[in-house]
C-alpha cells in the first residue's frame, strides 16, 4: 500500500520513537509484560506512537490510521464523499480492506453511510472525542493545542477521584504494581530514559482507574492513557520528566498503602499540577 504524501494529506513524517522493552527494567520479573501491546512496527512509526489495538493490524489498521488522520486534520473535510472504489485505487488496497475501514471509522463517528447517499465524513461533533484514536489524531493534528487542554481539564476531572477511591480497596497485588511503576520510572529518570519514563507513567495512571474499582471510571481510562501518549516523551518536544514528579507518583503509592483517601486525592492534584502539559491550564479558568 502506498503511504499518503505529506504534501497531500498534511500527515506527519516518521517518528523517532523506538520500540519499547522492559527487559532490563527494575521489577520486570513482577510486573509481566508491558500492556502497550505490540502491532505494525512501520504503521507504529508512521505517526511516533505505538500502533493502536482497536484498528487491528497490517493494511486495514494503516488505512484506518490514514484516513483517520486525514478526516481529522480536515484534509477530508465534513460531508466529503468517500468512494470506495477511489480509495481502494489510490492505496492499492482490496475492497474488502476498504469496507473493513470504513466500518471502523463509522463506529468512531468519523464517517456514515447511508443507501442512495453513499459513504460521506461527518461533522466535529458526531465524532466520539473520547475514542483512545482520535484523541490522538487530534494531538498531532491542527487542533493539538484544544486536545490538550481538554484532556488537562478531564484529567482534573478523573484522577482526582480515582485516587481518592482506589485507597479503599487495599488490593496489594496491585498496589505492588504501582509500586513496581515507580521503581522503573525512577530508574528511567536516573538514565535520561524519558520514552521508558513515560510509558511507566502511563501504566500507572491506567492501574490506579483500574483499582478504584468504578467501571464507568474504568471506561475513562482512554482519556488518561491518550493524554499521557500525546503529552509525554520527545515526540512532542515536552519537558523532560523530573524528580518532583516522581515524588508526587510515590507519595500516592503511599497513601492508598496506608489506605488514606484523602491524602491519595491531595497527592494526584499535586501531580496534576506539576505535570508540564496540566500546569499551563489549571487552575485558571479560560476566557469566554
Amino acid at each position: 500500500m502506498n503511504p499518503v504524501r505529506t504534501t497531500e494529506s498534511g500527515l506527519s513524517g516518521p517518528g523517532e520513537r523506538e520500540r519499547f522493552s522492559y527487559a532490563e527494567a527494575p521489577g520486570a520479573d513482577r510486573v509481566g509484560p508491558p500492556s502497550w501491546g505490540g502491532g505494525d512496527a512501520e504503521l507504529g512509526r508512521a505517526v511516533g506512537r505505538r500502533p493502536s489495538g482497536s484498528r487491528g493490524r497490517g493494511l486495514h489498521g494503516q488505512l484506518v490510521q490514514q484516513l483517520g488522520q486525514m478526516i481529522v486534520s480536515g484534509d477530508l473535510g465534513a460531508d466529503r464523499p468517500l468512494v470506495p472504489e477511489e480509495i481502494g485505487q489510490r492505496f492499492e488496497v482490496s475492497r474488502t480492506v476498504v469496507r473493513e475501514s470504513l466500518r471502523v471509522l463509522e463506529a468512531k463517528g468519523l464517517v456514515s453511510a447511508r443507501p442512495n447517499v453513499g459513504t460521506r465524513v461527518r461533522p466535529v461533533s458526531d465524532w466520539n472525542l473520547l475514542d483512545p484514536d482520535i484523541i490522538e489524531w487530534r494531538a498531532f493534528g491542527p487542533q493539538r493545542d484544544d486536545q490538550r487542554r481538554e484532556l488537562s481539564e478531564l484529567r482534573w476531572t478523573i484522577e482526582p477521584l480515582a485516587a481518592r477511591l482506589a485507597a479503599g480497596h487495599g488490593r496489594e497485588d496491585m498496589q505492588q504494581r504501582l509500586a513496581d511503576m515507580v521503581e522503573i520510572m525512577s530508574h528511567a529518570l536516573a538514565q535520561g530514559d524519558s520514552i521508558t519514563f513515560s510509558r511507566a507513567d502511563a501504566e500507572f495512571h491506567a492501574l490506579l482507574i483500574q483499582l478504584a474499582g468504578n467501571r464507568m471510571l474504568e471506561h475513562l481510562s482512554g482519556i488518561v492513557s491518550g493524554a499521557l501518549q500525546v503529552s509525554g516523551g520527545p515526540v512532542t518536544g515536552c519537558d523532560c520528566p523530573t524528580e518532583i514528579s516522581l515524588v508526587h507518583h510515590a507519595r500516592i503509592t503511599d497513601a492508598l498503602a496506608a489506605n488514606d483517601p484523602q491524602a491519595a486525592e491531595a497527592a494526584m492534584r499535586q501531580l496534576l499540577t506539576v505535570h508540564p502539559e496540566v500546569e499551563r491550564v489549571v487552575p485558571a479558568p479560560r476566557e469566554h
